[in-house]
């Protein structure tokens, strides 16, 4: 005969989720699939190879970046955008970007107001992800980050660790059209 063991309840259900979280399919989105960045984090704008201290915002739905001087033209029968940011190596000195306008999005500000923005595509390079989406234009220079990366940026590719800043610095792999063109 042989003797038997007594297992506790919770000991067999921990070990019966065990088994069934080791078990489970990974889904694009979970945890473990996402990248961890603290609140502030250095991004890259990838066209132009800036790279800015950012602030990541989980109660923000949108990105925005600072833009001075903006000022709209036509290109090609579409409407565009120049504007200024500034130079993240010399406060005084300012960098020229220039973008197709997406649409204008009305913002409410925390006092309630609506503001009417431009909104244009930024591809940004954020810890080990390349990530495209909608960004406004705003004038940021009273607030302490030119670059606010809203959720619109950061879902489905990045965790924020609210107690943590400059996890991972910006490190996106080249695309393999840039490459092939270098051959």
């Amino acid at each position: 005969m042989r003797p038997t063991v007594s297992v506790p309840k919770s000991a067999a259900v921990f070990v019966a989720l065990l088994t069934a979280v080791a078990h489970a399919p990974s889904i694009a989105g979970t945890p473990s699939s996402l990248t961890i960045l603290g609140t502030v984090e250095d991004a890259t704008i990838l066209e132009e190879d800036i790279t800015l201290e950012g602030r990541l915002d989980t109660g923000a739905t949108s990105s925005s970046l600072n833009a001075l001087q903006q000022e709209t033209f036509e290109r090609d029968d579409a409407e565009w955008i120049r504007f200024e940011i500034i130079d993240p190596h010399n406060e005084d000195a300012r960098i020229t970007l220039e973008r197709p306008i997406e649409r204008s999005a009305r913002i409410r500000q925390h006092s309630g107001e609506l503001d009417e923005r431009h909104v244009v595509r930024l591809e940004l390079c954020l810890g080990d992800r390349k990530i495209e989406a909608d960004t406004t234009l705003v004038d940021r220079t009273e607030l302490t980050y030119q670059l606010l990366v809203g959720r619109s940026h950061m879902a489905g590719h990045i965790l924020v660790d609210s107690g943590h800043e400059h996890l991972l610095p910006p490190d996106c792999p080249a695309d393999e059209d840039s490459s092939d063109a270098d051959e």
